[in-house]
Parts: C-alpha cells; sequence; structure tokens
C-alpha cells in the first residue's frame, strides 16, 4: 500500500493503541502519546515525542501541536477535544473494547489504518494461541472461585475480558465485570482467590490495608495467602500486554502448573 495513504504522524491517547503500534512495529509513526503510554511501552519514552494528556483531559492545542494525521483514543473521552480534532480534519479513531473480541478488532482497525492488516493479523493470532495454551494447560485442574477488582473505592470488579483471562487461566469469576460491589458482597461469595489490579497503581496496591480496611482477616482466601495484587498495564490494558496478566493469573491460580513471572505479589499468610 502506498504510505501516502497510511497516516504517517500518529497521536495517540491511550496505552493499548501505543502497546499495538509498538508490536506493529510503527512506533516511528508515533508522533505524541500520554506519560501513561511511556509507562506501559517505555520505548516511547525517548525523548523524541511530546507528551499529552490522556483521552479525558485531552487538551486540544497540544494535540494540534503535534500535527497528527491520526489521533487513537478510548474511553472515556473529552468530546470538547474530540470535536475540535474532527473539526481540523484530522482522522480520529475511538476506541470501546469490553471483551477480548473488541480488544482484537480494535488491533485489527489500528492495523488497518496503518496500511498493515497483515501484520496486525499475525499479531491477534500470536495473542490468541497464547490464550489457548494456558487454557490447555488449566483445563484438567481445579476451577478455584477468583475476584478481581480495578478499584477500591468503590469496589469495582474488573472488566470482562478479565473475566475471560481468569476463565482461560482455569477460574470462575465471581462478580459482575466492570459493576461496583461491595466488601460484604464479596465475602459472602467466599472466593478462593482475590486479585487486586487498581488502575492507576501499577503493583503498589496495599494488601494488608484492604484486608484491614473489609474486615476480611478470616476469609479463607486471606487466611491461606491467596490474595494477589497483579500489575495495573497487566490486566487494565487491553493489547497484547494482558498476556502477562494472564501468566500472572495462572500461576496464581495454579502453581503447581505454571511458573511464577514477574509482576505479581501475594499476601502473606495471617
Amino acid at each position: 500500500m502506498n504510505a501516502n495513504y497510511t497516516p504517517q504522524r500518529v497521536v495517540s491517547l491511550q496505552p493499548s493503541a501505543t502497546v499495538t503500534l509498538r508490536d506493529l512495529g510503527l512506533l516511528d509513526r508515533l508522533v505524541a502519546c500520554t506519560k501513561y503510554c511511556a509507562d506501559v511501552c517505555p520505548e516511547v519514552a525517548d525523548g523524541s515525542r511530546l507528551i499529552v494528556s490522556d483521552s479525558w483531559t485531552a487538551q486540544t492545542e497540544q494535540i494540534l501541536a503535534a500535527r497528527p494525521d491520526l489521533v487513537l483514543a478510548s474511553v472515556p473521552y473529552q468530546l470538547e477535544a474530540v470535536a475540535a480534532i474532527l473539526k481540523a480534519g484530522i482522522r480520529f479513531l475511538g476506541l470501546a473494547p469490553r471483551r477480548l473480541a473488541d480488544i482484537y478488532t480494535d488491533m485489527a482497525a489500528i492495523a488497518g489504518v496503518m496500511g498493515v492488516w497483515q501484520s496486525g493479523q499475525s499479531v491477534i493470532a500470536a495473542m490468541q494461541n497464547d490464550i489457548e495454551a494456558v487454557r490447555e494447560l488449566a483445563a484438567a485442574a481445579s476451577k478455584p472461585k477468583v475476584f478481581c477488582e480495578e478499584w477500591g473505592k468503590p469496589i469495582i470488579a474488573s472488566q470482562p475480558w478479565v473475566e475471560e483471562l481468569v476463565e482461560a487461566a482455569g477460574g470462575e469469576f465471581i462478580a459482575t465485570p466492570g459493576e461496583t460491589i461491595t466488601a460484604e458482597q464479596i465475602a459472602a461469595a467466599q472466593p478462593d482467590v482475590i486479585v487486586a489490579a487498581w488502575c492507576g497503581a501499577g503493583d503498589r496496591v496495599s494488601l494488608e490495608k484492604i484486608v484491614e480496611q473489609r474486615g476480611w482477616a478470616n476469609l479463607p482466601a486471606v487466611r491461606q495467602g491467596q490474595m494477589f495484587c497483579i500489575s495495573d498495564e497487566l490486566l487494565n490494558t487491553p493489547a497484547t500486554n494482558l498476556l502477562g496478566g494472564l501468566r500472572a493469573l495462572a500461576w496464581a491460580l495454579h502453581p503447581e502448573l505454571f511458573p511464577r513471572p514477574t509482576g505479581i505479589h501475594q499476601l502473606q499468610r495471617l
């Protein structure tokens, strides 16, 4: 495909989009991104790109200063900035994934608009194969009940794609994905494994403080040390980063089958 018809100056307001550009070998076309993109994809933090605000706090002047021909963003959007981008005649690709199928579609959309459709299909197939390999290995094991949360105050259950990863890792997700839930409801469900992956918190969630504040000291999962913090970017970045989250979940659920990966720490037995 003639490069003249594909975007050459891309602004990414979403870490997952930046990761996908990296996986497609297209970081040379990325002219601006957010600080969160740099956290998840260190390759972009080399000083050669403008650092701009994210989708929700987007500032039109910052984006236009990068002179992009494509802006990639994801929900939640700052609608005024989106309107200004479109008014300026700049292509805008907005993402709103919920399940793994949506994530694959978003990856294919980015690959298509960038003119590297076949590379996108290869990245998607590799991700699917890795997930299926974990699923096959965990299939014959026990199925512990698992609660994963993406935020702690209020408690919000992780997104539907995390539910799918839990199932692939051999577990049963016990909450409604993406919905608010109380500490009492979680305790009543008697999860075997509890996972905290708070948006923006990295791996710095204090499991001990959660137990104390929620009165969970007598939960079997807590007493047995089956409570974990998984790095935020491994479960909340809807791109190939999720493979790291899947490996962390698989080890947490079935340490006898899977090696311990990076990006996870465990509550000490009480």
